[in-house]
């Protein structure tokens, strides 16, 4: 099977540019969560340099709060923050492949059929795949879509994310990490696997991972 490895990057956490040599996709800050131009342009060069292609990571414009707090946003203007953040990043130099949300903006993207049009309707008038959780609003409502996993990230029995508030939502052991990996490919159809790059374990969990998915027999290669 073939799976592509992503990561958030471009966020400011300083761990991108021994991330990109593993991953596969890189989901790039867009400036308004956390980043900006400069942020995207180091980020966008380091993509190029490894071949790891470039999806846009659109996030609520919260710094404060690393945009993992929901807004309330019409359909509208969710478009419009997502048509925003996309442009800057192309602006910035990069050949965008795909939209993935952040942060509460993605959570919100899952469940809310109105958030989830307008991250849509975004994606579609750049012709981009959206990103996110299968079986999700998103997933419905998108005209592409690529399904993801959390390799790092602990899940509720409903199939949502467990929030970052509370204790445990961070997988940061490997074992663990690749227990979950195997998860997600038999169980859930992922073609894309996300670690984060705030995670402190992450420049582990990666390369363990992505040596995990070859020994498995699995192509490690970007879905875009």
């Amino acid at each position: 099977m073939l799976i592509d490895l992503n990561a958030d990057l471009g966020e400011g956490a300083g761990h991108d540019a021994e991330l990109m040599g593993w991953v596969t996709s890189a989901n790039i800050c867009c400036g308004a969560h956390a980043g900006g131009p400069d942020e995207m342009r180091l980020a966008v060069a380091a993509a190029k340099r490894h071949g790891v292609t470039v999806g846009a990571h659109p996030g609520y414009a919260d710094r404060a709060r690393f945009g993992r707090a929901e807004i309330d946003l019409e359909p509208h203007e969710v478009k419009s923050l997502c048509f925003r953040q996309i442009a800057a990043l192309m602006a910035a130099g990069a050949d965008v492949k795909y939209l993935k949300p952040h942060g509460a903006l993605y959570h919100r993207a899952m469940r809310d059929e109105g958030t989830a049009w307008g991250v849509a309707q975004a994606a579609e008038a750049f012709g981009l795949p959206c990103v996110g959780l299968p079986g999700s609003r998103l997933a419905e409502v998108s005209e592409a879509f690529i399904p993801e996993g959390f390799a790092d990230r602990r899940y509720s029995p409903d199939g949502a994310l467990v929030p970052r508030d509370r204790p445990n939502a961070v997988i940061e052991s490997i074992p663990e990490a690749l227990e979950q990996l195997e998860w997600l490919i038999r169980t859930q159809a992922v073609r894309t696997i996300c670690v984060h790059g705030d995670n402190p374990a992450a420049l582990a969990l990666v390369p363990a991972l992505k040596s995990h998915l070859l020994a498995l027999g699995h192509r490690v290669q970007a879905f875009a």
